[in-house]
Protein backbone atom coordinates (compact mmCIF):
# COMPACT_ATOMS: atom_id res chain seq x y z
CA UNK A 1 0.00 0.00 0.00
CA UNK A 2 1.33 3.41 -0.98
CA UNK A 3 1.55 5.99 1.68
CA UNK A 4 -1.11 8.25 0.32
CA UNK A 5 -3.98 5.40 0.00
CA UNK A 6 -2.15 4.84 3.56
CA UNK A 7 -2.52 8.29 4.88
CA UNK A 8 -6.12 8.40 3.18
CA UNK A 9 -6.97 5.09 5.22
CA UNK A 10 -6.84 6.75 8.27
CA UNK A 11 -8.65 9.70 7.61
CA UNK A 12 -11.71 8.20 6.38
CA UNK A 13 -14.20 5.68 7.93
CA UNK A 14 -16.79 3.85 6.40
CA UNK A 15 -20.28 3.76 8.02
CA UNK A 16 -23.83 2.53 7.28
CA UNK A 17 -26.53 4.88 6.40
CA UNK A 18 -30.59 5.53 5.63
CA UNK A 19 -30.59 7.23 2.64
CA UNK A 20 -33.87 9.09 2.21
CA UNK A 21 -34.98 10.10 -1.54
CA UNK A 22 -34.90 8.42 -4.63
CA UNK A 23 -32.26 6.51 -4.22
CA UNK A 24 -33.10 5.03 -0.40
CA UNK A 25 -31.96 2.09 1.32
CA UNK A 26 -29.34 1.31 3.21
CA UNK A 27 -26.00 1.18 2.33
CA UNK A 28 -22.27 2.45 3.77
CA UNK A 29 -20.43 6.06 3.04
CA UNK A 30 -17.46 7.43 3.61
CA UNK A 31 -16.88 10.10 6.46
CA UNK A 32 -13.62 12.26 7.37
CA UNK A 33 -11.91 10.53 10.52
CA UNK A 34 -11.63 13.14 13.52
CA UNK A 35 -9.93 11.88 16.66
CA UNK A 36 -8.11 13.79 19.37
CA UNK A 37 -4.47 14.55 19.40
CA UNK A 38 -2.63 15.32 22.60
CA UNK A 39 0.65 17.29 21.62
CA UNK A 40 3.73 16.47 24.29
CA UNK A 41 6.70 18.41 24.65
CA UNK A 42 9.87 16.98 25.70
CA UNK A 43 12.99 19.08 26.67
CA UNK A 44 16.41 18.58 29.05
CA UNK A 45 16.53 19.76 32.13
CA UNK A 46 19.57 21.66 33.22
CA UNK A 47 21.02 18.27 35.05
CA UNK A 48 20.28 16.40 31.94
CA UNK A 49 17.05 15.03 32.90
CA UNK A 50 13.95 15.66 30.51
CA UNK A 51 10.63 16.95 31.80
CA UNK A 52 7.58 16.31 29.70
CA UNK A 53 4.48 18.37 29.51
CA UNK A 54 1.00 17.68 27.76
CA UNK A 55 0.77 21.65 26.17
CA UNK A 56 -2.63 20.73 23.98
CA UNK A 57 -5.52 18.33 22.69
CA UNK A 58 -7.45 19.31 19.60
CA UNK A 59 -9.55 17.20 17.69
CA UNK A 60 -8.03 16.60 14.28
CA UNK A 61 -8.01 13.98 11.13
CA UNK A 62 -5.32 11.36 11.79
CA UNK A 63 -2.69 11.89 9.63
CA UNK A 64 0.49 14.17 9.21
CA UNK A 65 0.29 14.34 13.04
CA UNK A 66 4.54 15.13 13.53
CA UNK A 67 3.35 18.13 11.12
CA UNK A 68 0.66 19.16 13.05
CA UNK A 69 2.44 19.44 16.63
CA UNK A 70 5.80 20.98 14.72
CA UNK A 71 3.28 23.43 12.96
CA UNK A 72 1.57 24.28 16.25
CA UNK A 73 4.88 24.97 18.11
CA UNK A 74 5.75 27.20 16.11
CA UNK A 75 2.69 29.41 15.06
CA UNK A 76 1.99 29.37 19.30
CA UNK A 77 5.51 30.88 19.41
CA UNK A 78 7.17 28.26 21.42
CA UNK A 79 9.83 27.57 18.91
CA UNK A 80 11.82 29.61 16.73
CA UNK A 81 12.56 26.84 13.42
CA UNK A 82 13.46 23.48 13.13
CA UNK A 83 16.86 23.62 14.60
CA UNK A 84 15.13 23.19 17.64
CA UNK A 85 13.67 20.55 17.12
CA UNK A 86 15.22 16.94 18.07
CA UNK A 87 12.58 14.34 17.42
CA UNK A 88 9.13 13.94 16.64
CA UNK A 89 7.12 11.14 16.77
CA UNK A 90 4.20 9.11 17.95
CA UNK A 91 3.98 8.42 21.88
CA UNK A 92 2.59 5.68 23.67
CA UNK A 93 0.40 2.38 22.83
CA UNK A 94 -2.51 2.67 20.38
CA UNK A 95 -5.88 3.44 20.90
CA UNK A 96 -9.06 0.08 20.18
CA UNK A 97 -9.16 1.43 16.49
CA UNK A 98 -5.57 1.35 16.30
CA UNK A 99 -4.15 5.03 15.83
CA UNK A 100 -2.09 6.50 17.99
CA UNK A 101 -3.30 9.95 19.60
CA UNK A 102 -0.37 11.22 21.25
CA UNK A 103 2.73 12.96 19.36
CA UNK A 104 6.24 14.04 21.72
CA UNK A 105 8.09 16.47 20.15
CA UNK A 106 11.53 16.33 21.55
CA UNK A 107 13.31 19.86 21.88
CA UNK A 108 17.14 19.63 21.10
CA UNK A 109 19.81 20.22 23.95
CA UNK A 110 20.39 24.22 25.07
CA UNK A 111 17.26 25.12 23.89
CA UNK A 112 15.00 26.75 26.72
CA UNK A 113 11.55 26.52 27.43
CA UNK A 114 8.98 29.34 28.13
CA UNK A 115 6.35 27.49 30.42
CA UNK A 116 4.16 30.54 31.11
CA UNK A 117 4.06 30.84 26.64
CA UNK A 118 2.99 26.93 27.14
CA UNK A 119 -0.14 28.16 28.36
CA UNK A 120 -1.77 28.71 25.45
CA UNK A 121 -3.90 31.74 24.86
CA UNK A 122 -7.30 31.67 21.91
CA UNK A 123 -8.34 34.67 20.80
CA UNK A 124 -11.03 33.75 18.30
CA UNK A 125 -13.94 33.60 20.23
CA UNK A 126 -16.50 36.53 20.97
CA UNK A 127 -15.92 35.49 24.43
CA UNK A 128 -12.57 35.09 25.42
CA UNK A 129 -12.51 38.41 27.05
CA UNK A 130 -9.96 40.10 24.73
CA UNK A 131 -10.12 43.46 22.83
CA UNK A 132 -8.70 43.42 18.95
CA UNK A 133 -6.32 45.74 20.00
CA UNK A 134 -4.75 43.19 22.85
CA UNK A 135 -4.66 40.64 20.16
CA UNK A 136 -2.74 41.96 17.76
CA UNK A 137 -0.33 43.85 20.38
CA UNK A 138 0.66 40.03 21.69
CA UNK A 139 1.31 38.19 18.34
CA UNK A 140 3.68 41.21 17.27
CA UNK A 141 5.76 40.44 20.47
CA UNK A 142 5.61 36.99 18.62
CA UNK A 143 5.95 37.87 15.10
CA UNK A 144 9.88 37.33 13.82
CA UNK A 145 9.58 38.09 9.80
CA UNK A 146 8.50 41.64 8.16
CA UNK A 147 6.27 41.11 5.47
CA UNK A 148 5.86 44.75 4.53
CA UNK A 149 8.44 44.31 1.88
CA UNK A 150 7.84 41.14 0.55
CA UNK A 151 8.24 41.04 -2.96
CA UNK A 152 5.96 38.31 -4.00
CA UNK A 153 3.25 39.24 -6.64
CA UNK A 154 0.66 37.27 -8.50
CA UNK A 155 -2.10 37.80 -11.23
CA UNK A 156 -5.58 37.82 -10.69
CA UNK A 157 -5.99 35.55 -13.01
CA UNK A 158 -3.58 32.92 -11.29
CA UNK A 159 -5.33 34.16 -7.76
CA UNK A 160 -8.61 33.19 -8.99
CA UNK A 161 -7.99 29.95 -9.70
CA UNK A 162 -6.33 28.82 -7.01
CA UNK A 163 -9.84 27.12 -4.98
CA UNK A 164 -10.21 25.12 -7.91
CA UNK A 165 -6.69 24.06 -7.54
CA UNK A 166 -6.63 23.35 -4.04
CA UNK A 167 -9.81 21.24 -4.32
CA UNK A 168 -7.93 18.84 -6.76
CA UNK A 169 -5.42 18.28 -4.19
CA UNK A 170 -8.26 16.79 -1.80
CA UNK A 171 -8.22 13.15 -1.71
CA UNK A 172 -10.16 12.82 0.98
CA UNK A 173 -12.41 15.78 0.44
CA UNK A 174 -13.79 14.08 -2.81
CA UNK A 175 -14.36 10.96 -0.72
CA UNK A 176 -15.82 12.65 2.31
CA UNK A 177 -17.26 16.06 1.72
CA UNK A 178 -16.45 17.02 4.99
CA UNK A 179 -12.67 18.40 5.56
CA UNK A 180 -11.13 21.95 5.28
CA UNK A 181 -7.98 22.45 3.12
CA UNK A 182 -4.95 24.65 3.25
CA UNK A 183 -2.32 25.37 0.22
CA UNK A 184 0.69 26.50 -0.25
CA UNK A 185 1.07 28.03 -3.54
CA UNK A 186 3.52 29.97 -5.66
CA UNK A 187 3.79 33.04 -8.07
CA UNK A 188 2.31 31.31 -10.51
CA UNK A 189 -0.49 30.17 -8.66
CA UNK A 190 0.74 26.49 -8.73
CA UNK A 191 -0.13 24.71 -5.49
CA UNK A 192 3.00 23.41 -4.38
CA UNK A 193 1.41 21.27 -1.49
CA UNK A 194 -1.51 20.74 0.52
CA UNK A 195 -3.24 19.68 3.76
CA UNK A 196 -6.72 18.38 4.86
CA UNK A 197 -8.33 18.39 8.38
CA UNK A 198 -11.83 18.58 10.20
CA UNK A 199 -10.58 21.69 11.42
CA UNK A 200 -9.35 24.89 9.65
CA UNK A 201 -6.59 25.76 12.19
CA UNK A 202 -5.11 22.30 11.84
CA UNK A 203 -4.62 22.15 8.11
CA UNK A 204 -2.64 25.18 7.97
CA UNK A 205 -0.46 24.05 11.10
CA UNK A 206 0.34 20.42 9.49
CA UNK A 207 0.81 22.83 6.21
CA UNK A 208 3.11 24.63 8.24
CA UNK A 209 4.52 22.47 9.90
CA UNK A 210 5.92 20.13 6.62
CA UNK A 211 7.74 23.17 5.71
CA UNK A 212 9.32 23.29 9.48
CA UNK A 213 10.42 19.92 9.29
CA UNK A 214 11.95 20.39 5.66
CA UNK A 215 13.87 23.48 6.73
CA UNK A 216 11.56 26.08 4.31
CA UNK A 217 11.17 28.76 6.91
CA UNK A 218 9.99 31.56 6.29
CA UNK A 219 7.83 30.73 3.87
CA UNK A 220 8.21 34.00 1.90
CA UNK A 221 8.06 33.01 -1.54
CA UNK A 222 4.80 31.50 -1.27
CA UNK A 223 1.22 31.93 -0.47
CA UNK A 224 -1.51 30.44 1.32
CA UNK A 225 -5.07 29.23 0.23
CA UNK A 226 -7.78 28.36 2.61
CA UNK A 227 -11.16 25.99 1.35
CA UNK A 228 -13.39 28.49 4.00
CA UNK A 229 -12.78 31.69 6.09
CA UNK A 230 -9.72 34.17 6.79
CA UNK A 231 -10.39 34.48 10.76
CA UNK A 232 -7.68 35.86 12.85
CA UNK A 233 -6.03 32.80 14.01
CA UNK A 234 -5.06 31.60 10.86
CA UNK A 235 -3.82 35.14 9.76
CA UNK A 236 -1.47 35.05 12.89
CA UNK A 237 -0.50 31.38 12.06
CA UNK A 238 0.76 32.67 8.17
CA UNK A 239 2.10 35.96 10.02
CA UNK A 240 4.14 33.37 11.99
CA UNK A 241 5.56 31.00 9.19
CA UNK A 242 6.33 34.77 7.04
CA UNK A 243 3.71 34.02 4.89
CA UNK A 244 2.69 37.28 2.89
CA UNK A 245 -0.71 36.62 0.93
CA UNK A 246 -3.59 34.51 2.26
CA UNK A 247 -6.39 33.93 -0.15
CA UNK A 248 -9.80 32.42 1.13
CA UNK A 249 -12.71 30.71 -0.71
CA UNK A 250 -14.67 32.12 2.29
CA UNK A 251 -15.52 35.48 4.15
CA UNK A 252 -12.65 37.43 6.34
CA UNK A 253 -13.43 38.35 9.81
CA UNK A 254 -13.27 41.97 10.97
CA UNK A 255 -9.78 41.08 13.04
CA UNK A 256 -8.13 38.91 10.08
CA UNK A 257 -8.53 42.57 8.10
CA UNK A 258 -7.32 44.50 10.84
CA UNK A 259 -4.55 41.62 11.05
CA UNK A 260 -3.63 41.71 7.58
CA UNK A 261 -3.17 45.78 7.52
CA UNK A 262 -1.17 45.60 10.81
CA UNK A 263 1.61 43.33 9.82
CA UNK A 264 1.31 44.38 5.67
CA UNK A 265 -0.12 41.21 4.29
CA UNK A 266 -2.27 40.96 1.49
CA UNK A 267 -5.93 39.42 2.31
CA UNK A 268 -8.24 38.10 -0.49
CA UNK A 269 -11.72 36.45 0.25
CA UNK A 270 -14.66 35.15 -1.63
CA UNK A 271 -12.14 33.70 -4.35
CA UNK A 272 -13.91 32.60 -7.25
CA UNK A 273 -12.65 32.72 -10.47
CA UNK A 274 -12.62 36.06 -12.25
CA UNK A 275 -14.07 37.33 -9.20
CA UNK A 276 -12.52 37.93 -5.66
CA UNK A 277 -12.29 41.10 -2.77
CA UNK A 278 -8.54 42.39 -1.35
CA UNK A 279 -9.09 43.59 1.69
CA UNK A 280 -5.14 44.19 2.60
CA UNK A 281 -2.50 45.25 0.75
CA UNK A 282 -3.70 44.74 -3.48
CA UNK A 283 -0.39 46.20 -4.73
CA UNK A 284 0.43 42.08 -4.95
CA UNK A 285 -2.26 41.52 -7.06
CA UNK A 286 -1.01 41.89 -10.78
Amino acid sequence: MSVANFATLKSVKRVQIQRFGADGGTCNDAVAMEEPLEIRLAWAQPDGRREQKSISITMRTPGNDEELAAGFLLTEGIIAGPAEIEAAGPCGPPAANGLINVVRVDLAPGVKVDLARLERHFYTSSSCGVCGKASLDAVAVQGRYDLRDNPLRISAENLGALPDRLRASQSVFERTGGLHASGLFDAAGQVQASREDVGRHNALDKLIGQALLAGELPMSGYGAVLSGRASFELMQKAMMAGIPLVAAVGAPSSLAVEFADEFGMTLAGFVTAGRFNVYSRPDRIA
